[in-house]
């Protein structure tokens, strides 16, 4: 099964889950890790007495979390029918680890796949500038220590360079665009502040038909720069006809990342 409609299988089902990134060695499955993909496999294995293969529509990194990652699998009618949607989801969100939670549980229609069907999806970068780590929020931000005045209008100014199809080289991972095509769209990128837990972020909002490898992480370090004034707001320009990672930034912190929603 790969996940999509399959004539031998009778239903297709998505779930829309959460999960805290912390502890798990990323989305994808991988041999003697916990991963979210893995753990969620597992627990479909416990259910049904045998392996189920899911797809996601995105594959988070390690420490990256989900507020709105959404997973595709196929079932027979006859396991379809022999449980509920809902008892479906409690079960799920009672073998998978702490830190997972299955908010829906959804039928979809023939040949749907939570990747391929998606239309766009949407990251939020958090970064809390200050001068005192943060408490609460820790887990969940990049902590920038900093008594400087971040010049947020030159990083959205650098970010709206950005908009629209481009060839993303330089803000991926190197060995993973050998041979790639490193062609995306972003069809907006925000800043803007929110508090939390009586902490002020700047939050980045991205979204885009799809991404590459860490290539949001490092749109978020390259506008740090910006920000801090180690670089000018046209040097993002230049990073993007460089299509070489190492005329880039940094890659942000992995804890600051989540993916927010998937629409379809």
């Amino acid at each position: 099964m790969n996940g999509t409609a399959d004539p031998s299988f009778g239903k297709t089902l998505a779930l829309t889950l959460s999960y805290n990134g912390t502890g798990f060695h990323g989305f994808a499955r991988q041999p003697g890790q916990l991963t979210i993909q893995g753990d969620l496999e597992n627990a479909l294995k416990t259910i049904f007495r045998h392996e189920v293969e899911t797809v996601g529509a995105g594959r988070t990194d390690k420490g990256v979390h989900a507020l709105g990652q959404v997973v595709s699998f196929c079932l027979s009618k006859e396991e379809f029918e022999a449980h509920s949607l809902s008892k479906l989801q409690n079960s799920i969100n009672a073998l998978t680890s702490e830190g997972i939670v299955v908010s829906k549980v959804e039928e979809k229609p023939e040949g749907f796949s939570a990747r391929f069907s998606a239309l766009e999806r949407e990251y939020r970068y958090r970064y809390v500038f200050r001068d005192v780590e943060p408490l609460f929020v820790r887990p969940y931000v990049w902590w920038v220590p900093t008594t400087c005045r971040v010049k947020i209008q030159a990083m959205r100014q650098a970010a709206g360079l950005l908009v629209g199809e481009h060839d993303f080289a330089s803000f991926c991972v190197a060995a993973s665009s050998v041979g790639r095509n490193t062609v995306r769209e972003i069809s907006s990128i925000t800043l803007f502040g929110s508090d939390h837990f009586g902490e002020h972020c700047l939050v980045l909002q991205i979204c885009g038909n799809a991404f590459l490898h860490s290539m949001v992480r490092i749109i978020a370090g390259t506008l740090l720069e910006v920000g801090m004034e180690r670089r000018d707001v046209d040097w993002v320009s230049e990073v993007l006809e460089a299509r070489d990672r190492r005329a880039a930034g940094q890659t942000a912190p992995a804890q600051g990342l989540t993916l927010w929603r998937v629409r379809y």
